[in-house]
């Protein structure tokens, strides 16, 4: 917007008046999303000499044949129900807003669509993970509709992720979902199959089942025993668990100092000032479990402590462990708001929905890839036939704007 003066003769002399300069300021403007019509025309051919002959391009592919939404707007609704955390429900509201109305089981089923087009990647995403030398796990509810029972149920969200960067490794950061109808021990071994490694955990007793099977080396998390302590000492006054939290915090000074240093860097260091640490937390703990109370908090915390010394201490020799789970959890986030804000899955099928779609979207933050531009170049590449041995190249960490879109094009 250009604001300019009427009268350019001199209020003084009343010659013409010549540019010496100008003031520029901006402002933050924004063009309300608004839907369009995309209208695809087909010449049909015929032969005036060779009677019944016609001849036409064929269709352009669609994610959903003879449905009105094109890759970008499915993927502006899953976007903005996964990322954004928008139930179906309150999407068909704002769409309704411009006039256009769309039921929620419309909108259910082209997400459904969408994710069942998108599983491959899923699977060769949670394949990339067990790949790794080192894992994160962690698990949140997901209540699910059970209509034969009239209310919900409790299904189970795992989560499964990677991330390299506090000792600067080459593996890109990622975290795979995969939705159970329970908890039980043998989920976890069946996500994991292949997995040979580290897998840092929260106390959930089903990881020490895979663990006991010979590949898997559980290290358990301070940021949980933490908590049990805290939780002691926020009560009222508590001086073993203050003490406690002394020593944790010790133990969390060294891992600020060494973050980001190389995986053998952060092991000597570790070596040099936790292990003196963590050596003497034990016959701390011992001790004082003598003189308390078997029944009480303080009991329990310290006998959680005690019984996961080993997978406590594991990151003290090994520079790639981090010190607690912290991680995962955060990728667990997501998943809360929009458990929050949906309420519940309408099925078992829709929680794996839920698990295929919310694993890119995150994956695609994670390294700092917009989700809408990847999932609607995805979706439009393998709607367009992408060969399934090509696969990889459709990861979150190898997508790249420019290429993907000539690709689309």
């Amino acid at each position: 917007m250009i604001v300019d003066i009427e009268n350019k003769a001199c209020p003084c002399c009343r010659h013409a008046l010549h540019v010496i300069g100008e003031d520029v300021a901006e402002r933050l403007d924004i063009v309300p999303a608004q839907f369009q019509v995309l209208v695809t025309r087909r010449s049909r051919y015929g032969c005036r000499a060779c009677e019944g002959v016609v001849v036409q391009a064929p269709a352009p592919a669609r994610l959903i044949e003879g449905g009105m939404p094109t890759e970008v707007t499915v993927a502006h609704v899953l976007v903005s129900k996964y990322a954004d955390h928008l139930p179906l429900y309150r999407q068909a509201q704002i769409y309704a807003r411009q006039v256009v109305h769309l039921d929620r089981s419309t909108l259910a089923d082209w997400v459904g669509r969408a994710a069942f087009l998108l599983r491959p990647i899923h699977e060769q995403l949670l394949g990339h993970l067990k790949a790794s030398s080192k894992l994160f796990a962690d698990e949140t509810t997901a209540p699910v509709l059970d209509p034969g029972r009239g209310r919900t149920k409790t299904g189970q969200l795992f989560a499964y992720a990677r991330d390299d960067s506090p000792f600067g490794g080459d593996d890109p950061p990622a975290v795979a979902y995969v939705y159970a109808p329970d908890r039980k021990a043998e989920r976890p071994i069946a996500h994991l199959k292949g997995f040979a490694g580290i897998l840092q955990v929260d106390g959930y007793g089903g990881y020490r089942v895979l663990a006991e099977k010979g590949d898997v080396r559980l290290a358990f998390c301070w940021a949980h025993v933490r908590r049990r302590f805290y939780e002691l000492a926020a009560a009222g006054p508590a001086p073993i668990a203050t003490e406690m939290l002394e020593r944790i915090a010790a133990l969390y000074r060294i891992e600020t100092e060494i973050r980001g240093r190389p995986a053998e860097a952060r092991r000597l260091a570790r070596q040099e000032s936790t292990r003196p640490v963590l050596d003497a937390l034990e016959p701390f703990l011992r001790q004082k479990l003598q003189f308390i109370s078997q029944k009480t908090k303080l009991a329990e915390a310290i006998r959680y402590t005690l019984s996961r010394r080993e997978g406590l201490c594991r990151f003290a020799g090994d520079g790639r462990v981090e010190i607690d789970n912290n991680t995962v959890e955060r990728s667990i986030r997501p998943l809360a708001l929009t458990r929050k804000n949906a309420l519940f899955a309408g099925s078992d099928g829709g929680a794996g929905h839920w698990a295929v779609i919310a694993s890119l979207i995150e994956t695609c933050k994670l390294n700092g890839v917009d989700p809408q531009a990847y999932i609607t170049a995805v979706i439009t590449l393998i709607v367009q036939g992408h060969p399934n041995s090509g696969i990889d190249d459709l990861m979150p960490w190898q997508f790249r704007p420019v290429h993907a879109l000539a690709a689309v094009a």
